[in-house]
């Protein structure tokens, strides 16, 4: 299936997807894709859905909005420097471990909602990620097929970086990665049984019609099982969180020389099977 949430910010609806121009309503039997959902299982869902089809209850897009495929998480989990060639271009050596940071969960905006630069702002990045949702409550998880079994789906996230806050200001990656609107997610959560296998999607992202980004998560250094089984080891993970993996090179901070998102500038990116995005960047109120 592929969820996701239509309407105005704050008051979207739980829908599944078909296919590009239709949709079924499940608003009236799913309160929301939130936590107790995800904890609940999908199976019901699934025969709601097919029972719906069947009878022709089925709905066409018009222009609404899409907010986040998933209500605002426990908690946003991100690794650092999980594909090989974006640690080098960075400069920094390819981890032995998972480097994690968070993001605070009130930076998850629709896919195609504004970016905002953060005030006092030089150096504002991109970031296309493959980013897992949890399907239940899990901890110390024995191997990366109990991880397998514990994933709700996948989704795509740009996560936005103010690298000067992240690199200059102490050394708290989350200085950087915090700012409101930095986690664009969506446009549909997918699970796990619509993709043949997560470790060979391509991403891809350009940066006002030019191609910044173009990688493949086989070249993740761990991939999302070895993530969920590793992060389960530390802290519990709720249904509903959202982990983002990492990204592929060709970030800003990585070109030469740096390039950095100003107002005016469009960013549209996509995962193989996940959708696409695409954000305006806009100044800060």
């Amino acid at each position: 299936m592929k969820l996701m949430r239509l309407g105005a910010a704050g008051s979207e609806i739980p829908v599944v997807r078909l296919d590009d121009s239709t949709y079924v309503d499940v608003s009236d039997v799913v309160f929301d894709f939130d936590e107790r959902f995800f904890a609940s299982g999908a199976d019901r869902l699934r025969e709601v859905v097919e029972a719906r089809v069947a009878t022709g209850d089925v709905r066409t897009f018009a222009g609404e909005r899409i907010g986040s495929p998933i209500a605002r998480p426990h908690q946003i989990l991100c690794i650092g420097l999980n594909y090989r060639d974006h640690a080098a271009e960075t400069g920094q050596a390819v981890p032995d471990e998972p480097i994690l940071f968070t993001k605070s969960p009130n930076t998850m905006i629709g896919p195609h909602d504004d970016v905002r630069i953060p005030r006092g702002s030089t150096k504002t990045d991109w970031e296309v990620e493959l980013a897992i949702v949890m399907g239940r409550r899990t901890s110390y998880l024995g191997s990366t097929e109990e991880a397998r079994d514990a994933i709700a789906g996948f989704v795509i996230v740009n996560d936005v970086s103010e690298r000067a806050f992240q690199l200059e200001r102490g050394g708290q990656w989350s200085k950087g990665k915090s700012a409101e609107t930095f986690n664009p997610t969506g446009p549909w959560l997918v699970t796990p049984d619509e993709i043949d296998d997560v470790n060979t999607l391509g991403l891809w992202l350009d940066l006002n019609g030019v191609r910044r980004q173009d990688g493949c998560t086989s070249t993740m250094i761990f991939d999302p099982y070895v993530v969920v089984q590793y992060l389960s080891q530390f802290m519990v993970l709720e249904p509903g969180d959202l982990i983002n993996t990492g990204t592929p090179p060709g970030v800003g901070m990585g070109q030469d020389p740096p390039v950095w998102l100003a107002p005016g500038d469009v960013m549209e990116l996509g995962i193989d099977g996940l959708g696409v995005q695409r954000q305006t960047v806009i100044a800060a109120r």
